[in-house]
């Protein structure tokens, strides 16, 4: 018998053969050797097949009546224990109906109804124990993820007005087991002020998430996860306070990873009022702060230039510029968020250029001590407005994410555009992206290698690079290490090297960038004329104002 091996093939009168199609698809992704026989195929040729490939696993679909499925399932555990092949792994895939029929006959290794899940199926191709008997899947998300592939991991944020309702609409999504990641969203109040009260704003409890007031209410949003399939449970870092904030999250949920931004969550987004200064510091020391206990880091960094229409070659340096820090402060497990479909003009193509000129920047500092794990999501101002049309933005962007093969898939919800997630819309839009992501998983075109991808790829990465170097020479004599130095980094924006449009008026950054749309790319244009210009022109121009604003002192 060899090892390794696995035949299939819907059987008797039965056509559907997708089922045992996308089950010897997972096989092969995990390893195995795989042979498609077909649908409608005889019991006597089937076994004929399996006498002279000799797999060490036969998969039989049968998805018709529970009445004539017995009839031929019989049939071939008859001829089967005649012909000496009961000894290898049957594995049948069925309807509910037809699986409860089958159960009886005492003969299939496994069986997996309509409604099994996925998971329990790569479980059972890997040869591990699937969700049963009150196991529960790895805790940690690095073991999480490799257990889950091929499939990427889901997260989503969650927060309700009230901790009772959040705690509630956790056990729901837990029990639903469709979520691996519960992203806890707290109100501005709590990540600003969780470890001050007294400066709470009464008028604001509860706007943007769960109006989360003590370490306990912490406590009991994670005990409301242990069910279901026990996601992970994370959160924001606070916009002020943060190692308080790490110190309580780790004793609290878990925190399965930290994800704080380098130069936001301070006075350039209004989110706290601290100068860069001393926000960049603090962060550096919350990279640390984890690396020392193993935990991984994502640095929600380069989306939120984007989000406020930087161009794109800013938002590719910034993700340099973040991943580089938290490898310095020597994270060993980055999480490289990727948001797609931001700024909302940008084309899929464009899109799918940004990022894989993101990711050969960032995974260039990859080695044995610095892992890049792939996050991607939908851009939250992307969502259409009407739930349905969100449906298939939800899709069709996550259709496309699959091209760079992410580790986690952040999902979210058709209904943000409208309100925040409940229990059942996160429900949902799971099963929406769970949907486009097993298709993908089927096998995708490489969209990556088309030219003006490529074209676009290349573009981006030689003006990131021309970027970095000119933020690099804002350092004083004597910095050994520009791009961990805050006070060069603060510069950056100062000067506006780092810029966005959506800065305008910002006491911290320049805001006098202006951008169009070309072809679908973001990119910096000449503010008076409309012309698109380079990142050496852009950057000469920067520098030009900086010398006319030192003669003006």
């Amino acid at each position: 018998m060899s090892k390794r091996r696995v035949i299939g093939a819907a059987i008797g009168d039965d056509v559907h053969v997708g089922g045992v199609v996308r089950f010897l698809q997972l096989a092969e992704q995990v390893g195995y050797e795989v042979r498609a026989l077909g649908p409608a195929v005889s019991v006597e040729r089937l076994l004929a097949e399996v006498a002279a490939w000799d797999p060490e696993m036969v998969a039989v679909g049968y998805r018709l009546t529970p009445e004539s499925g017995r009839a031929v399932l019989s049939h071939l555990v008859r001829l089967a224990r005649e012909q000496g092949q009961a000894g290898r792994r049957w594995v049948l895939g069925a309807t509910d109906p037809v699986a409860a029929e089958a159960r009886d006959l005492g003969f299939f290794t496994a069986i997996f109804g309509g409604s099994a899940s996925w998971q329990d199926v790569v479980d059972f191709l890997r040869g591990e124990p699937a969700r049963a008997a009150g196991g529960i899947p790895p805790q940690r998300l690095v073991e999480r993820i490799e257990w889950k592939h091929p499939f990427p991991l889901l997260r989503h944020h969650f927060g309700q007005p009230t901790v009772a309702a959040t705690a509630e609409g956790i056990r729901r999504i837990s029990a639903a087991g469709v979520l691996d990641v519960i992203s806890l969203g707290t109100d501005q109040n709590a990540q600003e002020h969780f470890f001050r009260p007294e400066e709470m704003d009464p008028r604001e409890h509860g706007a943007g998430g769960v109006p989360v007031r003590t370490a306990d209410d912490l406590r009991a949003l994670y005990a409301a996860s242990r069910t279901g399939n026990f996601p992970l449970m994370r959160c924001y870092s606070g916009t002020r306070d943060q190692l308080a904030w790490a110190e309580m999250l780790h004793e609290t949920i878990h925190n399965a990873w930290a994800a704080v931004p380098l130069f936001w969550y301070s006075e350039l987004d209004g989110r706290s009022r601290r100068s860069l200064t001393e926000s960049i510091p603090e962060v550096q020391a919350v990279f640390r702060w984890h690396a020392e206990r193993g935990i991984p880091v994502e640095s929600n960094e380069s989306h939120h230039w984007s989000l406020r229409d930087a161009p794109d070659v800013v938002a590719v340096a910034a993700a340099y510029i973040a991943a580089y820090n938290a490898r310095q402060a020597g994270v060993r497990d980055y999480v490289q968020q990727l948001m797609w479909n931001n700024p909302p003009l940008t084309s899929p193509a464009m899109d799918l250029a940004k990022m894989l000129a993101k990711l050969e920047l960032v995974e260039s500092l990859a080695g044995p001590d610095f892992r890049v794990w792939r996050e991607c999501r939908t851009g939250l101002t992307s969502m259409p407005a009407g739930f349905d049309r969100a449906k298939g933005h939800l899709a069709a962007s996550t259709f496309l994410q699959m091209t760079v093969k992410p580790h986690i898939v952040h999902v979210v919800s058709h209904s943000e555009y409208h309100h925040a997630a409940t229990a059942e819309d996160v429900i949902e839009a799971c099963h929406v992206a769970m949907g486009a992501i097993q298709l993908a998983l089927q096998g995708l075109p490489d969209m990556a290698r088309d030219e003006a991808v490529q074209e676009r790829k290349a573009e981006l990465v030689r003006e990131a690079r021309l970027l970095l170097d000119a933020i690099a020479a804002l350092a004083p004599p004597g910095v050994d290490d520009p791009l961990t130095h805050a006070p060069t980094l603060a510069a950056a924006v100062r000067t506006g090297l780092l810029d966005a449009p959506h800065l305008m008026g910002n006491p911290a950054a320049r805001g006098e960038v202006a951008v169009r749309f070309d072809d679908g790319a973001c990119r910096a244009c000449d503010r008076q004329t409309g012309r698109v210009i380079g990142e050496a022109e852009r950057i000469a121009m920067t520098a030009a104002r900086e010398l006319v604003k030192g003669g003006n002192r």
